[in-house]
């Protein structure tokens, strides 16, 4: 998490902070009178961006006013360690977002359903059925949510407990998020991601930061098909704590400017992280 990956990132933020003052305002136009009660007219709305299917969080904001709906339709994940094999099928978690005014945007993250089937050693099988917690997000762009080259976000969030399964546990955790966006070339963009979690310690009863660091390059294959490859890195600050790397890519496809379908894979680097991750899902903006 203090490697090469992470000082890149820093370095690659400090190239385009000395660059947003002349690229902030490229193209934009003034929408600060839209809000919830006013929404954003379909005519001044920008091209819908979402937070899915990659980790990397986005820096733009649902417009004022509107709604956004992404989620998983289905989604399968396997792990095999210590002679136990983990396997997590995820039916509908999603992502709910309400545009507050032009550049912020309140988000509620639900898993609805999951079932986890494990098998052990000599063949003994047990499975699960609930649903996960509830997570509470604040988006807030502060620059290129409607032009430029550049656009920078900061998003708190806070977990509420509401977990059904046995293992989870019962602690209020949060911590914040920070996506920055940078288009490279028409049609390529880099999006870059430093988050902080706070979360309770398995060790010793009391909190500790978990640090995430991922990056994401997209192009636009066609005006409607999209591809994305990225790396993801996570570590927790706890001793003796195991660092988390996968290696993700994907589809998306524009059904319209408000529907959006995508698929893709994560393959777990390293032994800490899930060995494979499928999903399929989409995203209706409203």
């Amino acid at each position: 998490m203090r490697g090469k990956l992470r000082k890149s990132l820093v370095t690659a933020l400090g190239v385009a902070t000395q660059s947003m003052v002349a690229h902030a305002g490229d193209g934009a136009t003034d929408k600060s009178g839209y809000t919830l009660f006013n929404p954003t007219p379909a005519s001044a709305m920008r091209d819908m961006s979402t937070d899915r299917p990659d980790k990397t969080e986005s820096p733009y904001t649902v417009d004022a006013g509107h709604i956004q709906i992404e989620t998983d339709l289905v989604a399968y994940t396997r792990d095999r360690a210590d002679g136990f094999t983990v396997e997590t099928t995820d039916v509908l978690p999603f992502n709910f977002k309400l545009g507050l005014t032009n550049d912020s945007d309140l988000q509620i993250v639900y898993g609805s359903y999951s079932h986890v089937r494990v098998e052990g050693p000599g063949g003994a099988k047990d499975s699960e059925d609930g649903s996960g917690d509830l997570i509470i997000r604040y988006k807030r762009n502060f620059w290129g949510n409607d032009g430029g080259r550049t656009a920078f976000a900061v998003m708190p969030f806070i977990k509420i407990p509401t977990s059904s399964f046995d293992d989870a546990n019962d602690d209020v955790e949060g911590g914040v998020i920070v996506p920055l966006g940078i288009e490279l070339a028409p049609g390529i963009g880099l999006g870059l991601m430093t988050e902080v979690d706070i979360l309770r310690s398995d060790v010793d009863g009391g909190y500790q930061p978990s640090f995430v660091n991922s990056a994401t390059v997209g192009f636009d294959l066609t005006d409607k098909l999209g591809l994305y490859t990225e790396v993801f890195v996570e570590r927790s600050a706890e001793s003796g704590a195991n660092t988390i790397v996968t290696l993700d890519a994907g589809l998306t496809y524009a059904v319209t400017d408000n529907l959006q379908l995508d698929t893709g894979v994560n393959v777990g680097v390293t032994d800490a992280a899930d060995d494979v991750n499928v999903f399929a899902g989409m995203s209706r903006r409203f």
